[in-house]
């Protein structure tokens, strides 16, 4: 009994000296300061880096309640990941329609040998480039609406309409994924060996492929910028896979940090990927005439491939004993 009453005595007397200096804390007006003896939040962060609580379920991670990532990645994510996606994509748009006017479309060159077929790509490579392109165009859309819908879509449709297509766009980009992945994956087995970086290619790339001039540098199967689109999705489209697997199945992996830095990296690398890929489709379509035949029905006219791709048509020369003409759904022998 005396050892807890000592105790008391002790306290009440550390509490009364104490008092004067928190007395003395005051506002610059000069009136008392109520909050100069509350947690002070910045010291509270110093002391640990995340507030945890108790928690009764098996989901510990239901236990951190504050984390101050999170406000950096939510600055991140609401503040400067639109201006960075606004400037890839519409910049992109801008430099085609800019690169469209004043160089104009790419035309087809006719000669004598206009008219006679060359098989470009198979029925399997073009089913890989088809269902890896479909699903990349939804994701894109899905990916964009994530960062663009709420401020440039809800506004236009309200927002119950809004969350519904967010939902479903939520579902798509999930389960899409996995046949991108698939995809990226047929196409880097198909076509690597095409696409291994040579001499010719730095060639290519100092005439400015063909884009800038009149003059056609030589090329393979795949030309300079082809194998750079190559690449681009190979690595683009792993890196997006290992970072969206680390969202679809959250804290598998890492914690709710990492989770935060996969998706700053997965948006970024997006946005770049989209850029890329406009680039890809506006050469493939209206920038070049007879450039979508090759994955069209798979076969080009046999001036347009003596003109873009003249060491490949060669090489098909040299192995097809009959020549390059070939009829509708015939391969060149291997």
């Amino acid at each position: 009994m005396r050892r807890r009453l000592t105790s008391i005595a002790l306290l009440a007397a550390t509490l009364a000296l104490a008092a004067p200096a928190v007395a003395q804390v005051r506002a610059p007006d000069g009136a008392p300061n109520p909050t100069a003896s509350s947690v002070n939040e910045e010291m509270l962060f110093k002391q640990d880096p995340k507030i945890h609580g108790r928690i009764s379920i098996p989901n510990q991670t239901a236990a951190n309640l504050i984390q101050p990532q999170g406000r950096e990645w939510r600055e991140f994510r609401e503040s400067w990941m639109p201006w960075i996606g606004a400037l890839a994509v519409l910049g992109m748009i801008a430099a085609l329609g800019l690169f469209y006017f004043t160089r104009g479309r790419i035309r087809l060159e006719h000669s004598e040998e206009s008219g006679k077929k060359l098989l470009r790509f198979n029925s399997f490579e073009r089913f890989s480039h088809w269902m890896t392109a479909s699903c990349f165009i939804v994701l894109s859309l899905s990916g964009l609406n994530y960062i663009f819908g709420k401020r440039l879509l809800m506004p236009l449709i309200g927002p119950e309409a809004f969350a519904t297509l967010a939902q479903y766009g939520k579902y798509a980009h999930i389960y899409l994924a996995w046949p991108f992945m698939l995809g990226v994956l047929f196409m880097l087995v198909l076509w690597v060996r095409d696409n291994i970086p040579g001499k010719i290619d730095w060639i290519w790339l100092k005439q400015g492929g063909g884009l800038l001039g009149d003059a056609h540098p030589s090329a393979g199967r795949f030309n300079a910028g082809q194998k750079m689109v190559f690449w681009m999705v190979v690595g683009f489209g792993f890196a997006m896979g290992a970072t969206g697997l680390m969202m679809i199945f959250p804290f598998a992996a890492t914690d709710i940090n990492g989770m935060q830095i996969m998706q700053v990296i997965h948006s970024l690398i997006g946005v770049v990927f989209i850029a890329g890929i406009l680039a890809h489709i506006y050469i493939g379509s209206l920038g070049m005439e007879g450039a979508y035949d090759a994955m069209g029905s798979g076969e080009v006219d046999l001036a347009w491939a003596k003109v873009h791709h003249d060491l490949w048509v060669k090489e098909q020369q040299a192995k097809t004993a009959s020549g390059p003409q070939l009829g509708r759904g015939q391969v060149p022998a291997e």
